[in-house]
């Protein structure tokens, strides 16, 4: 349960906040991220649960207790954060300026419009070098297009990662509900892979991160449909793609905004890919849409994700009405 009851009005305004203010480089070249701290409870975890002469059911069951452990880190220091709030002067705004600063709305408009701008002025070098900030397949492997559908299809996924999930866990649950999200999809990133190293230890995390980006993955998906006309896109276009094509990814949730955002701008987006010592062939997501793409269709992605959180503050506003 939500302390106050105009939690849904505290979360619009650190959307807020984070569309305008962002993440201030200033503020986290001097102190660590939270994010950070959240690593460093993970790397501690996995330095003594995830051993190489282990078993592969112990380490399986050391991921388990890692990920209760940061659930439970996440819900505590919710709780506390929540607790302080409701006794200190204004401490609605602790609450507003926490959960702005894990919503990523505006750091990710503007990392994926430095590929574009990348592009632009750098060729496809500049475009290459940006878009390794933000994605793990091999840069040197990508054309102008491929540069283009990384850039895209990050924008898409983290924006459902990055931004609505969040947020629907903190209409939820207030500040736990998103501090336990936001670890278990950091834990996600840092050992929810499908390695020799991993496999077991991070199994329970990949799961659970699986299951808790559900709800937002769809709600992406429908956010980003509805933003299609900003870029001369079909909102019909776009549902049908999510339809056809969302179960065609192998990740259970990011073919949802994915396969939106290909329907949307009419271009292809996934099918094959190469990172660092592989590759993997997937389906192409809307493969009858354009497979050329460029920066504009970056700057159109771009425009469509700013359509998406628009809608999405707009449906919290409204059940905020219908709440007060």
């Amino acid at each position: 349960m939500l302390i106050y009851d105009n939690a849904l009005w505290l979360l619009l305004a650190a959307l807020l906040l984070d569309a305008v203010v962002g993440d201030p480089d200033w503020i986290w070249r001097r102190l660590p991220h939270p994010v950070v701290w959240i690593g460093k409870a993970i790397t501690f975890f996995d330095g003594r649960l995830n051993l190489p002469d282990m078993t592969a059911s112990r380490r399986r069951l050391g991921g388990v207790v890692a990920l209760l452990c940061l659930i439970v880190g996440g819900l505590i220091t919710g709780a506390a954060i929540h607790a302080l709030a409701a006794v200190v002067p204004y401490g609605e705004t602790l609450i507003v300026v926490t959960a702005a600063i894990f919503i990523a709305q505006n750091s990710l408009y503007r990392h994926v419009a430095a590929v574009r701008d990348g592009l632009e002025q750098g060729g496809l070098k500049g475009g290459r070098e940006a878009v390794a900030m933000i994605v793990g397949r091999d840069p040197e492997q990508l054309d102008e297009a491929g540069v283009s559908r990384a850039a895209i299809e990050s924008c898409a996924e983290n924006f459902s990662d990055g931004v609505v999930a969040p947020v629907f866990w903190f209409a939820l649950f207030g500040l736990p509900g998103l501090l336990i999200y936001k670890a278990v999809n950091t834990a996600d990133s840092m050992i929810g892979h499908k390695n020799e190293t991993y496999l077991d230890f991070g199994w329970a995390s990949a799961r659970f991160d699986d299951l808790i980006n559900l709800p937002a993955s769809r709600l992406s998906g429908l956010f980003i449909a509805l933003s299609a006309p900003i870029a001369r896109g079909s909102i019909g276009k776009s549902l049908a793609c999510i339809f056809a094509d969302a179960r065609k990814h192998r990740s259970p949730n990011a073919g949802w905004p994915e396969a939106a955002m290909a329907g949307a701008l009419n271009i292809a987006l996934a099918g094959p890919r190469a990172y660092p010592g592989y590759t993997v062939e997937d389906p192409y997501l809307n493969e009858s849409g354009r497979h050329k793409t460029n920066g504009n269709d970056i700057d159109r992605a771009g425009m469509v994700m700013i359509g998406a959180c628009i809608i999405q503050a707009l449906a919290i506003a409204l059940f905020a009405v219908f709440a007060s």
